[in-house]
C-alpha cells in the first residue's frame, strides 16, 4: 500500500501535485517543508510558518516542519531531511512526492538523495507543458501570491502580485510561466485542494540583494 509524504513549499506546483495525487486515489498522509529556524519562514519562499500551518489545515493534512539554518550547507540539509524521512518510515511512509516539472538535474539530485532510503519517489507533474499546466491550474480556481522574485530573471514588480489567469497570459518567454527555473515562487490561497480559501493580504515589499519579497499575512476574521 502506498502511503506518501508530499514535499511542500506552499506554492502552486506542490499544491497542484497534491491535487493530482488525490485525483489518482493516492493516500497523501502528510506534508513536509524545510523552514529557517531563526526567521520561522519557509526556505526560499519566505512565507511565515504560521500562515503555512493555516494553509495545511485548510487542506486537511498534517504539516511537518524540518528546521534548517539560513544559508544551509547541503550536507546539513540532507541530514535534517534524511533523519525526518527515517522517522516517518517508522510510521509507514513508503513514498515521497515532489512538484518538480522538468529540471532534470533537480530530479537526479532527489533520486540520488533518497536512493538508499528505501522510499520511492513520485513526480506527478513531471513533463507537463508548463503553459498548459498554468492555464489548467488557474482555470480550476487556483490563486497564489507571488512571494519571491529573482530579479535577475523576472521583474521585481511581480512580488506581491497574484498568480492567476491574467498573470499567466502576461508571462512571455524566456521566463517560464510556472517559474520552474526559479524566476518566482508562490503561496497558494485558493484552489480545489483547499477546503476553504485563505483570507490574506500583502503587508509589504522588500529587497535583499537580487531577491524581491512580498510579506503575506493572514487577515483576521
Amino acid at each position: 500500500m502506498i502511503k506518501a509524504l508530499l514535499a511542500w513549499s506552499g506554492g502552486k506546483d506542490s499544491a497542484w501535485a497534491l491535487q493530482m495525487l488525490r485525483a489518482g486515489g493516492l493516500d497523501v498522509a502528510a506534508l513536509f517543508t524545510t523552514v529557517h529556524e531563526d526567521t520561522q519562514r519557509v526556505a526560499i519562499h519566505a512565507v511565515r510558518c504560521a500562515l503555512l500551518a493555516q494553509q495545511a489545515q485548510a487542506m486537511g493534512l498534517p504539516l511537518h516542519q524540518v528546521p534548517i539554518p539560513r544559508d544551509c550547507p547541503n550536507d546539513v540539509y540532507e541530514r535534517a531531511v534524511g533523519e525526518f524521512v527515517r522517522r516517518m518510515q517508522g510510521e509507514g511512509i513508503t513514498h515521497i512526492a515532489f512538484g518538480d516539472l522538468f529540471l532534470e538535474d533537480i530530479r537526479r539530485y532527489r533520486e540520488a538523495q533518497f536512493a538508499a532510503s528505501g522510499v520511492e519517489l513520485l513526480f506527478p507533474l513531471w513533463g507537463r507543458p508548463t503553459r498548459a499546466l498554468a492555464e489548467e491550474m488557474t482555470a480550476c480556481g487556483l490563486r497564489a501570491w507571488i512571494t519571491c522574485v529573482d530579479t535577475t530573471q523576472a521583474p521585481a514588480a511581480w512580488a506581491g502580485r497574484m498568480f492567476d489567469a491574467a498573470f499567466v497570459r502576461e508571462v512571455r518567454e524566456p521566463i517560464d510561466v510556472c517559474g520552474e527555473n526559479g524566476e518566482f515562487h508562490t503561496f497558494v490561497i485558493s484552489g480545489p485542494m483547499l477546503r476553504r480559501a485563505l483570507n490574506t493580504r500583502c503587508a509589504g515589499l522588500s529587497r535583499q540583494g537580487r531577491w524581491a519579497y512580498a510579506d503575506i499575512v493572514a487577515v483576521a476574521g
